[in-house]
């Protein structure tokens, strides 16, 4: 994956995208909580992301793009938990099978055998919390679409799209229509996803994508969707259209080549990397073409090779919070995922060591008077020590809370862990395409 030598620098950018979360009072959070319920019930039920080093200088922050972004707040992510417990609930007879089937981010193993991973992924982004814009066409239209390390293909609905929310739920979806789009260019491959609950399908199209202002992709190759049914009733709910990958060609499906990896064979980014300041209750950032060093701590940050350039995944020394401990094993940093996984066996124990009692989800809750006496956990990857404090493993909202942390069995070669916006909102992290290897820094 390495990339040829770039433009002239003149013509290159560096654009940032901000992120931005809603604070709510608790009274208001708790008004909501109750109107998210009953909203959740008549959808249910009547619709249907080791050397230190500083590379070369840095652009000033001055003059990076920026754009909005947002984070959903944590009482929205509440009330998707509360949709998946009533899902449970209503299929309790498919429960055993659902939280013990093993998870695999590329299909099943008899999938994989016969040659079929380039089209089967499995992810879940119900649990996803940061989405921002992109735009597709000419003149542009635009969608909200989760900005995800742990895939590899950009997709959005397109009109006439079924199982692609409703109107009276956000607005409904921004839909894609190639008729009114002098730049798209007519494929009409094949595309579909294998998601938990089933596929996601539509076909293959070219058109121009813009990132920020002023990257511009030309004929990127993406998907539009005529059927979302395997995003599940998540989807309905959430703020996002789609999903634009950021991670490596080789896990795309349809061979399509990367957003990011076109704008840097385009000449359209200043230096092949991008990097995540994740927003907590405070703006954040996605900036392309470089990295913000007013973002993080110090003057430095810590490299860490990648030991597979599909997903963005390194390799760990340990894993530790309170008197559970795991020695080495691996994971991929995705900012797709708001939660940090693990092998289940493993969530488990450390649940136990917490307090945490489980769900029908598979998920964790906790007692929300016991949060500010939760140790601190901590990652060693590369022989340095990455800590998260206890209470930042935790999503409140309206008197519950949840525990960030999920078990997940991916059978080998599969990652054991997954870093997402947990761990990420505490170190701000950059992503370096060519040299394949990722950077943290204590975030500010």
């Amino acid at each position: 994956f390495f990339c040829k030598k770039k433009k002239e620098l003149s013509t290159k950018r560096v654009s940032t995208f901000n992120l931005h979360k809603k604070i709510y009072s608790p009274r208001t959070r708790r008004t909501m909580l109750i109107k998210a319920i009953a909203l959740s019930t008549l959808a249910l039920f009547g619709a249907a992301n080791a050397e230190t080093t500083r590379t070369e200088t840095e652009s000033k922050a001055k003059d990076l793009l920026r754009i909005p972004m947002y984070k959903v707040s944590d009482h929205e992510y509440i009330n998707r938990f509360l949709i998946k417990e009533r899902e449970a609930l209503i299929a309790v007879h498919n429960i055993e099978s659902t939280l013990t089937a093993p998870r695999n981010l590329r299909g099943n193993e008899d999938a994989v055998k016969e040659g079929k991973d380039e089209s089967e992924i499995i992810k879940d982004y119900a649990n996803a919390q940061y989405y921002g814009v992109v735009k597709i066409g000419s003149p542009p239209q635009e969608f909200q679409v989760i900005y995800d390390t742990g895939s590899s293909n950009l997709w959005v609905p397109e009109v006439g799209c079924v199982h692609c929310g409703y109107k009276w739920i956000h607005g409904g979806k921004n839909k894609y229509d190639s008729k009114t789009s002098d730049s798209f260019v007519e494929d009409g491959s094949e595309f579909s996803i294998q998601y938990g609950s089933g596929a996601v399908s539509g076909v293959f199209a070219k058109d121009t994508v813009v990132l920020a202002d002023d990257i511009t992709v030309d004929n990127q190759k993406f998907a539009t969707i005529h059927d979302a049914a395997g995003m599940g009733l998540a989807y309905t709910f959430a703020y996002f259209d789609g999903i634009l990958g950021l991670g490596f060609d080789s896990i795309s499906v349809g061979g399509a080549e990367t957003v990011f990896h076109n704008a840097i064979d385009q000449g359209k980014v200043e230096k092949p990397m991008f990097a995540f300041y994740l927003g907590d209750n405070a703006d954040g950032e996605l900036t392309f073409g470089g990295y913000d060093d007013e973002k993080f701590e110090g003057d430095e940050l810590t490299w860490v090779p990648l030991s597979d350039a599909t997903y963005w995944r390194i390799d760990m020394d340990a894993v530790k919070i309170g008197l559970f401990s795991v020695g080495p094993s691996d994971a991929i940093v995705d900012s797709g995922t708001s939660l940090i996984t693990g092998p289940s066996v493993d969530i488990l124990a450390i649940a136990l060591e917490i307090g945490a009692k489980p769900t029908l989800t598979g998920q964790y809750t906790i007692d929300c008077e016991k949060v500010e006496d939760l140790p601190e956990m901590t990652w060693t990857i590369a022989g340095k020590e990455y800590t998260v404090p206890g209470k930042n493993l935790v999503i409140q909202s309206g008197g519950m809370c949840i525990f960030a942390m999920m078990g997940m069995d991916f059978p080998k070669p599969g990652p054991q862990w997954i870093l997402g916006d947990v761990f990420m909102r505490e170190y701000y992290t950059v992503f370096d395409y060519e040299e394949k290897r990722v950077g943290f820094a204590k975030a500010l």
